[in-house]
């Protein structure tokens, strides 16, 4: 019998679990899964918490429930992986695979940036990428009535790079619901010189921020965070005054990656072979999700679009067969825009995103806001609880790109 070993329990971890169980019978392969926790987090309904949208015991369920009842889930640290003995330590012992799935995602590093976590953490300085953290947000919010409200991305990568954009676009409608917006001024702080990666939608939701009056500050590298003082201080001693701070820390891999020889990069990441999602490190190691090296966007439907190929390979890898080398980036995301309304992009390691609409789901528009669109991300809870996590194909919604429905530039229409 193969010994299938899954580290990470969320959304990775958690949907090519059970499409593996699908694939693969009891008799076959047994399956354990191990996190550190029994606590998964639909993490795109925290950006909802801080604005009282959505409450933290709503989006939180326990893991071992989301798996299917024939794979073993184990909750344990993981400590280090032994990529020759193909085993792998945690803190009540060690399990031996003959293939190991890592998808235990990105890990925030508050304590990497000086001050973020001294004064004013949790008083005027918070973070909405955890549950605790967009609770203590929501209580702050709830009582800012003026000043300086500043969003700041202290460096890349980081999970769901338009998350901190969204929160703009959602404090604008907030203030403006309360009627106190002319009260308060909004600043997004970012590293990037522009408002975001793929440069045509930069250019969109660098218009879309002017047109709320929230300024855009680029290429601002944070090195200091002065919670006490109510400063940002880039490397370049650049200062961005704030009233209430609003931090997405440094992210980095899981702290075992580091502590495992071989395994990973100097941020704890894998390298990963972009098609196939085979690590580059031992060719029984496969990787999907935010542990992963790629060239995309570390964003849940990343995850999503690979787990696919993911649990295809580990069956095709079992079998001493070809791999599938399809994964072409695919990276979908509705950008919540505030007033009911929501902005969808799609694109992938070849094609930025383009107008147009995506085929077989309503025609929801994209690059443009909608509230058909704003619909599409409030259902899509229910899709991942009850489609996406026990392995289920999405109706409509493929692993590979679709280029029918966009208002693609000829060069794009070529790309394979």
């Amino acid at each position: 019998m193969h010994r299938i070993v899954i580290l990470g329990a969320g959304t990775g971890g958690t949907l090519v679990a059970n499409r593996l169980r699908r694939l693969l019978d009891e008799s076959d392969a047994s399956i354990v899964c191990v996190d550190q926790d029994d606590s998964h987090v639909y993490q795109p309904g925290l950006l909802f918490v801080p604005f009282g949208l959505a409450h933290t015991e709503d989006i939180v369920r326990p893991r071992g429930r989301q798996l299917h009842r024939s794979i073993d889930y184990r909750i344990a640290t993981i400590e280090r992986v032994d990529l020759k003995a193909r085993r792998v330590a945690l803190s009540d012992g060690y399990l031996d695979y003959d293939v190991l799935i890592i998808a235990t995602g990105a890990v925030l590093a508050v304590e990497e940036t000086e001050g973020l976590l001294g004064p004013g953490w949790m008083e005027k300085v918070f973070t909405f990428y955890t549950p605790e953290g967009a609770g203590a947000l929501e209580a702050a919010l709830s009582v800012f009535d003026r000043g300086h409200l500043v969003v700041n991305v202290v460096e890349m990568p980081i999970k769901c790079p338009v998350a901190p954009l969204e929160f703009c676009f959602l404090a604008d409608w907030y203030f403006r619901e309360r009627g106190i917006r002319s009260r308060v001024e909004l600043t997004y702080v970012t590293p990037l010189d522009g408002a975001f990666t793929q440069p045509v939608a930069a250019r969109h939701l660098a218009g879309m921020l002017e047109e709320r009056n929230i300024e855009l500050v680029t290429e601002f590298n944070t090195g200091e965070v002065d919670g006490e003082g109510g400063r940002l201080i880039s490397y370049d001693e650049r200062i961005v005054p704030f009233d209430l701070a609003v931090v997405i820390p440094a992210h980095n891999g899981a702290n075992y990656v580091s502590a495992s020889e071989g395994l990973g990069d100097a941020l704890g990441f894998i390298a990963t072979d972009p098609h196939t999602l085979q690590s580059t490190v031992s060719p029984n190691v496969f990787v999907l999700g935010d542990a992963a090296s790629l060239p995309i966007s570390k964003a849940g439907s990343v995850t999503h679009f690979e787990g696919d190929t993911v649990a295809k390979n580990v069956v095709h890898f079992l079998r001493d067969e070809t791999l599938d080398a399809s994964y072409d980036g695919h990276s979908n995301c509705f950008i919540e825009t505030g007033f009911s309304k929501a902005m969808l992009i799609d694109f992938n390691y070849e094609v930025e995103p383009e107008t147009g609409h995506y085929p077989g789901t309503f025609g929801l528009p994209l690059l443009k806001e909608s509230h058909l669109n704003h619909l599409g991300k409030l259902m899509f809870q229910w899709l991942y609880w009850h489609s996406l996590l026990p392995g289920r194909d999405i109706p409509g919604i493929h692993s590979t790109m679709p280029l029918a429905g966009k208002d693609l530039p000829e060069r794009a229409k070529e790309a394979p």
